[in-house]
């Protein structure tokens, strides 16, 4: 296991889902719901399921992509993704949850909230980057968690306490920390 990418995977993921759609929509499920560990179970398995998807969507594009090609590529994706971070990410309204139940409706609300979301696809650049899905499986799963257990478990009380701009400007400001480390390894000599 790649400790660097679990960790890496962690910090950028758990910042970034900060004021995240999902993030927003973990704390209407828990508000409507109000059964925080069936919520939280829902979450996980979506959580997992998105990452392994996108983990190995980035480890089968670098092994197919020079090293070089494939940082240049990832520092502008996570360039791209610190711009779109700056950006508030809203609920969209038509998302309400179906008669499946709490687990199952949270589950499929938040895997077809994550696909082409920016954490799915600052997962695909974090493995294709570490090369280490598993790893990257890892640390962006707890930071999912970390993030939307917040939202479940502090509700509101988070809600009205932190402050979306500056969770938002700190996951950007991550994202091109990420992207300057791979721009210098598609740029540096040799």
């Amino acid at each position: 296991m790649s400790w660097q990418a679990v960790i890496g995977s962690f910090a950028l993921v758990a910042v970034s889902e900060m004021g995240d759609k999902t993030q927003l929509l973990a704390l209407s499920l828990a508000v409507r719901f109000r059964r925080p560990w069936t919520v939280m179970g829902g979450i996980l398995l979506a959580t997992v399921a998105s990452n392994v998807l996108a983990s190995s969507v980035g480890v089968w594009i670098a092994a197919r992509v020079s090293p070089r090609l494939m940082a240049g590529i990832v520092a502008a994706a996570f360039f791209a993704f610190g711009l779109w971070t700056l950006r508030p990410d809203k609920l969209d309204e038509r998302e309400r949850p179906s008669r499946l139940g709490p687990f199952l409706t949270t589950a499929a609300l938040f895997f077809v909230a994550e696909l082409g979301d920016k954490t799915q696809l600052a997962t695909v650049a974090l493995a294709a980057r570490y090369h280490a899905a598993v790893s990257v499986v890892v640390g962006a799963t707890v930071g999912m968690m970390l993030a939307d257990g917040l939202a479940v478990v502090l509700g509101e009380r988070m809600a009205t306490r932190v402050q979306g701009r500056i969770m938002r400007l700190a996951a950007a400001s991550l994202f091109f920390v990420f992207g300057a480390l791979s721009a210098w390894s598609a740029l540096r000599p040799g």
